[in-house]
């Protein structure tokens, strides 16, 4: 048993081995604290892994947030090269069919350079150099944006796990699942463990610990689907692709003028996509393989069933955005992230020596590293 638990206790226990918990276990190990990381399965299994991969500042609302995703990048970049990763900073592409897609592109480009942005206006003969997936037939433009990356999460999370072990002495608590938390003190796999600072990444669990406080914070579940497909001949995507949907989605768009009539238009004209939250994201993992999605279920309990319907609609409108593609789909799943009530990160903090850290409202993989970051600097000036 590790001298941390036996005689000594870790500077950090942190609850949940998710991104937010290697990130936060990452950072701590940097400054030199003995950090224990106990997870209830013998892997992670949330929604960590059942993602796009991306790592994606271009979503984030332009300020704080937007440099916190700058700053998340710049680290992943660091662990990457630590840790092995096959992290590729492609970038990406939003690509325009309708007027009123690119004049709401056109509004952000006008509106939002300068402030660490590295994206452009480009024309479709451009958008064909870059790109040999994006259909040109029809489309306006797009919005080139440099900062963008893609990772195959599935495989990242464990190899981030193991270099942490590894090359961090961060011990890892597999199959151990934490039952109660107090000051100083964790209760796991029939056992407990002392803890000068105990930080729980619950993921989506509500309802295991401090149910009354996160339910009480407004954290509310989200459910999305999303497959996974090989193209029938080896084919590089290059740029991540995203077309008008994604507009409505992410909060870097909200205030461009010309948003709530893209709105309208696209719920007249697609109303089965917009009903179910569906905003079409391609990216590619370093198997070849396509990663498509998503919709999202805002229902408080969600279903643990996906919709084939659901999918038939992500299928058809990422056509909408591509050349012909001869896929064969090879893994459909759901995922379930927490949006906190106004679009911020929650920080709880229900006891002395006890944090809650969660609710990044499905971008995890852009903002874990940068937040834990900036929390540990904050909030122990480490």
């Amino acid at each position: 048993m590790s001298t941390y638990v036996n005689g000594q206790p870790y500077d950090l226990a942190i609850v949940g081995a998710g991104i937010i918990g290697q990130a936060l276990a990452y950072h701590a190990a940097k400054r030199g604290m003995r950090v224990g990381v106990f997870e209830r399965s013998g892997a992670p299994q949330g929604a960590s892994i059942r993602n796009f991969g991306l790592i994606w500042p271009i979503g984030q609302p332009t300020g704080p947030r937007f440099q916190l995703a700058l700053d998340s990048l710049r680290h992943w970049e660091v662990l990457a090269g630590e840790a092995g990763l096959d992290l590729r900073r492609t970038g990406s592409l939003h690509l325009a069919y309708r007027d009123e897609e690119m004049t709401v592109l056109e509004d952000f480009t006008a509106n939002h350079l300068g402030h660490g942005h590295q994206c452009r206006l480009v024309g479709v003969d451009e958008v064909g150099a870059m790109s040999q997936v994006a259909r040109l037939d029809g489309l306006k433009g797009a919005l080139w944006s440099g900062t963008e990356c893609q990772i195959s999460s599935p495989q990242a999370l464990p190899r981030i796990a193991q270099y942490l072990q590894a090359g961090l002495d961060v011990l890892f608590h597999w199959h151990h699942a934490v039952t109660a938390v107090e000051p100083g003190v964790l209760s796991a796999g029939g056992a407990q463990y002392r803890a000068n600072r105990i930080v729980v990444c619950p993921g989506a669990d509500l309802d295991t610990l401090f149910p009354k406080l996160l339910q009480g914070a407004g954290l509310r579940p989200v459910r999305l689907q999303m497959l996974a497909a090989q193209p029938a001949r080896a084919q590089e995507l290059g740029p991540a692709l995203c077309a008008g949907l994604t507009l409505l989605h992410y909060p870097a768009f909200e205030t461009c003028g010309a948003l709530p009539s893209l709105r309208k238009i696209l719920q007249a004209q697609a109303p089965e996509a917009t009903a179910h939250g569906v905003h079409i994201l391609l990216s590619q993992h370093a198997s070849g393989e396509f990663i498509i999605g998503d919709s999202h279920d805002h229902d408080p309990n969600p279903s643990p069933f996906n919709s084939e319907a659901v999918d038939a609609v992500i299928l058809r409108h990422l056509a909408d955005m591509t050349v012909p593609l001869d896929l064969r789909i090879t893994r459909r799943w759901q995922g379930v992230y927490v949006n906190p009530p106004k679009g911020e990160s929650t920080l709880l903090h229900p006891a002395e020596g006890v944090w809650i850290i969660t609710g990044l409202g499905g971008a995890g993989m852009t903002l874990s590293l940068g937040l834990t970051a900036k929390w540990l600097a904050e909030t122990f000036g480490a």
